[in-house]
């Protein structure tokens, strides 16, 4: 299979979802063999199967990034089945029950940290001697425009700004193994839970979409065509960055008096 990621194995963390299933496709479509890492069995099998009915290759692997020891068996599972691991996309999120810091459940914190800040930590942490075995290897890792930006949800905010900076102190520490470590910072991107939500609330919606330069929403096609660029060759000299997919949010809005 020719591709940018041809023959390249990637581990995709919360690969059943919206962006993580555009990502996997899109790797399996540019020859990566797929490891789609999920909580959600049924929705991870069926994702697999899918890519393989396309004659991509991909396995699923069940586990919750927040514990070690399932982290731990997939990594295994990975180097067993395929001989070593070559890229990691840190992609698994919880975001269920947040709000404002006066409002937000300690349960609910900790439950976010663990999935969005533990998770990648554990994953990072469990691949790194796969990859230097291997001569190398790149590590992308989803936060948010939230990082950046005043955009609400506390615990989210929290670990996605964590992530920028745990995931460029990776970069610095082990690049001389070849091991390059970027961040992409999303914006609001069209996915069935995100859309459900905002479903509830069509005016919210279009205040939403007025904050966009570009007036709309991103798609996860394109977050997944920056995770490729992040994994492949063409970004070989390209480590410790921040890549921020938003249709301009962060650039701000277009004032006239």
């Amino acid at each position: 299979m020719t591709g940018r990621l041809r023959d390249r194995v990637a581990i995709i963390t919360g690969a059943a979802g919206g962006i993580g299933s555009a990502m996997a496709r899109t790797f399996a479509a540019e020859g990566a063999r797929v490891v789609v890492n999920d909580i959600a069995g049924e929705a991870g099998r069926d994702l697999a199967a899918e890519i393989r009915g396309q004659g991509g290759e991909a396995v699923f692997v069940a586990g919750d990034v927040s514990r070690a020891a399932d982290v731990a068996g997939m990594v295994e599972q990975t180097v067993g089945r395929y001989g070593g691991i070559d890229v990691l996309v840190n992609n698994a999120i919880y975001a269920e029950g947040d709000g404002t810091i006066e409002r937000l459940e300690e349960d609910v914190f900790d439950r976010t940290i663990a999935v969005c800040l533990k998770g990648p930590f554990l994953c990072t942490k469990a691949v790194i001697p796969a990859m230097k075995a291997r001569g190398g290897g790149s590590i992308v890792t989803l936060s948010s425009v939230n990082a950046l930006f005043a955009f609400g949800e506390t615990a989210y905010t929290a670990a996605k700004g964590g992530l920028i900076s745990m995931m460029r102190l990776v970069a610095a520490e082990y690049g001389e193994f070849g091991i390059r470590s970027n961040i992409i910072c999303p914006g609001t991107i069209e996915t069935k839970t995100c859309m459900d939500y905002w479903e509830r609330f069509p005016e919210g919606f279009a205040k939403l979409r007025a904050m966009y330069p570009l007036g709309r929403i991103g798609q996860p096609r394109e977050v997944a065509e920056m995770a490729v660029f992040l994994a492949s060759a063409e970004s070989s000299f390209v480590t410790g960055s921040v890549h921020v997919v938003d249709g301009g949010l962060l650039a701000g809005r277009r004032f006239e008096l």
